[in-house]
């Protein structure tokens, strides 16, 4: 029976449903037209195509994504924080695997994909502030936690982890020698400011 109020948006719905039964590569125009009632050529008058509906789809992931890491850093401040992002990361990945296989890790052109992959940036560089990193440091460090979490999470749900040990276990490792190499990358930058500062002094 067809779906009454269809609109691009009720599409989507129906098509991140389908990739989160099925995966990404099953998902097509017909397959979302049988869930939501209408025949394939209808679903014209809502998305631009497949192109458009996997776009759509990574727009809303990766939105997804930035609301997890920011209700998860709400509030808190540090290693506390830093902690409950990666976790928060981690546990969107395992929760809907399909879907963030979705997300595309350069947005590059796209302005709605940019603008949210801008905000899971946004809440990292946010949380880096309390380790007083600025500038290049904090790009670099940004970096360094994304690829941590997104590395692990990537490898969990394609299965790569096929030994005993507990994998929470290893992800809490893993955030832990993230914290200590800030903490070690903050003194070092600190250090290296405090004698620059102190050979400026001595030049004046």
């Amino acid at each position: 029976m067809p779906r009454v109020g269809l609109s691009s948006d009720a599409v989507v719905d129906v098509a991140i449903e389908l990739v989160d039964d099925v995966g990404l590569d099953a998902l097509t125009l017909a397959a979302v037209a049988v869930r939501v009632g209408v025949a394939a050529p209808s679903l014209y008058k809502h998305i631009d195509g497949l192109g458009e509906l996997r776009r759509l789809i990574a727009v809303r992931s990766m939105s997804e994504l930035a609301d997890r890491l920011t209700a998860a850093v709400l509030g808190r401040s540090h290693d506390d924080a830093l902690r409950q992002l990666m976790l928060a990361y981690r546990t969107y990945a395992l929760e809907h695997p399909n879907r963030y296989a979705a997300l595309p890790q350069h947005p590059v052109s796209d302005p709605d994909l940019a603008t949210a992959g801008t905000r899971v940036v946004d809440v990292i560089l946010a949380v880096l502030g309390a380790y007083q990193l600025d500038g290049p440091e904090a790009i670099h460090a940004a970096r360094s936690i994304r690829a941590a979490a997104h590395g692990f999470a990537a490898l969990q749900t394609a299965g790569g982890f096929q030994l005993a040990e507990d994998t929470d276990a290893s992800y809490e490792l893993l955030i832990h020698m993230v914290i200590a190499g800030l903490l070690h990358i903050r003194g070092s930058v600190h250090l290296d400011r405090q004698e620059r500062s102190a050979s400026t002094g001595a030049d004046e």
